[in-house]
């Protein structure tokens, strides 16, 4: 995105990377173990494919435990790479340095020359979830806020505690989507895709999970609703992109006998997970902690109704029983009424579908979003 604005980019990564990528120059610091379980692409005759090392396993197996860790032990690397870093800057001289989250971008950012314009963006759970970890995650949360001389999240929420956590109050802040924004344009061309080739597919209701398992994602409470809607409505079809070969899916699948309902997708591509969003009726988002999702700003582009948490951050973008629903946490019987009153009410979809067109074009459409950054990075420049 930033340079189809004209930005010459440097990218420092905490994170290895295996992709190419549009920038002048990139370094890798892998602040906090980030190192530790690096997917390896392994070519084969049919195509490429990602082999993820047995030490990637034991990290997606024990993920609570291995965050636990991180919390504990990430803090104590950052000053080692923060004297690698500030070489970096040294040599390289930009005109800004913008940390794309706090863990632990922004906890190496944070050493960027007072000179330099140091731009933080926040992500969903930086505040609620990793802050809030432990005293260690506290001072280094507040230390990068203390620093930040402007800050952009997704939501309102998030710069509101922003000020908390340390923002001087007289600090520039935007709020847009952390995903760029969204492209009509390229949304309605995944039309074509197709995700479901033949209409028998579509006989019954289509519900999707596009969230993938995650430590903040309520995964157990979204299959323990599923029996439920499959009581009143059998036909139903439920699809989870990224949870292919993911052991805490495939149990619940197995354990509430899903087999015949429910398809673990591998990741898609964004043109078919869009399509799939086309095809579908409803899309869930059920998370403890979370900004704006990409995902729920997608869905909602394509005419799949969301039902999400009723978490503070998504009370900006949905309405209850105007444009999607929120349900209370932690309760699958909640959950599992929601996707039965929404399939009992197509008019209702359609209606949502029409207002969630104009949200989106009104708050997120991406020429709009592209502007608002290039405006916000030229009041440091």
């Amino acid at each position: 995105m930033l340079e189809k604005l004209g930005f010459k980019i440097s990218l420092v990564s905490t994170y290895p990377i295996n992709d190419e990528l549009n920038v002048d120059q990139t370094f890798i610091l892998p602040v906090a173990f980030s190192n530790a379980g690096k997917i390896q692409n392994v070519s084969t005759n049919a195509s490429p494919r990602k082999k993820i090392p047995f030490r990637k396993q034991l990290i997606q197996q024990f993920r609570p435990l291995v965050l636990q860790i991180r919390y504990n032990l990430g803090p104590s690397t950052i000053s080692k790479f923060g004297r690698i870093y500030k070489n970096i800057i040294a040599d390289i001289k930009p005109d800004i340095v913008h940390s794309l989250r706090i863990p632990y971008e922004g906890m190496l950012g944070k050493y960027t020359p007072t000179e330099i314009p140091f731009l933080v963006s926040i992500w969903g759970n930086d505040f609620t979830l990793h802050a809030n970890a432990n005293k260690k995650m506290a001072v280094q949360t507040r230390e990068v806020m203390t620093r930040a001389d402007g800050v952009l999240a997704d939501t309102i929420r998030d710069i509101n505690l922003s000020f908390f956590w340390g923002l001087n109050q007289g600090k520039p802040t935007l709020v847009v989507p952390g995903g760029g924004g969204i492209s009509f344009d390229e949304i309605n061309a995944a039309k074509n895709e197709k995700f479901f080739a033949s209409s028998d597919q579509l006989k019954g209701p289509v519900i999707v999970n596009p969230r993938g398992i995650r430590s903040y994602a309520q995964t157990d409470v979204f299959f323990q609703a599923l029996p439920m809607v499959l009581t009143r409505f059998p036909e139903a079809k439920i699809y989870c992109p990224a949870m292919e070969g993911k052991d805490e899916a495939i149990k619940w699948v197995n354990q509430l006998n899903l087999q015949n309902s429910v398809t673990l997708l591998p990741s898609l591509s964004q043109k078919m997970l869009w399509s799939l969003f086309h095809q579908s009726d409803i899309s869930i988002s059920l998370t403890s902690h979370d900004g704006t999702p990409n995902t729920l700003l997608e869905a909602m582009a394509c005419g799949c109704l969301p039902i999400a948490g009723d978490i503070e951050s998504l009370r900006e973008w949905i309405t209850p029983g105007v444009n999607g629903l929120l349900v209370e946490l932690n309760k699958p019987q909640a959950l599992a009424d929601g996707i039965i009153s929404v399939i009992q009410n197509p008019e209702f979809k359609q209606k949502a579908a029409l207002t969630n067109s104009i949200r989106i074009k009104e708050k997120a459409e991406i020429n709009q979003v592209h502007q608002s950054i290039f405006e916000f990075y030229q009041r440091f420049l």
